[in-house]
């Protein structure tokens, strides 16, 4: 995987999504078979490599007895799963396309991934 676009560090991944550079696409079948362009678009699923994630789902503040005087304390999130370099599978219908220097990027919310493939696990 190559992260060489060097004005990727600008982006910003709001809330609960997941920026994916999507795998190439074969156009073509297990046996052989050329497919039209339309048809691969029209796939359910997809995989592709996490560029950036954002930073989770904002939790509610506790202890909100005042919701009229101004908040002090920083947003805090969970989490997500997804992690940079992460292998993606995920529901391509909810996906948003970008494009970015001539190349294809997703915008994908990470209810909408069913699986992440992480090498480092294992090492």
């Amino acid at each position: 995987m190559d992260l060489s676009l060097k004005n990727i560090q600008k982006f910003i991944v709001v809330g609960d999504r997941v920026l994916i550079r999507p795998e190439e696409e074969s156009g073509k079948t297990s046996t052989g078979l050329y497919l039209p362009p339309g048809v691969s678009e029209k796939e359910k699923i997809q995989s592709g490599y996490v560029i950036k994630a954002g930073p989770g789902y904002p939790t509610a503040p506790q202890g909100d007895e005042e919701p009229w005087k101004e908040k002090r304390e920083p947003v805090r999130y969970i989490p997500l799963q997804a992690k940079e370099g992460d292998l993606a599978i995920f529901l391509r219908k909810e996906a948003f396309e970008i494009e970015f220097e001539k190349e294809k990027f997703l915008i994908v919310p990470q209810s909408a991934i069913f699986l992440l493939i992480r090498n480092d696990l294992f090492d």
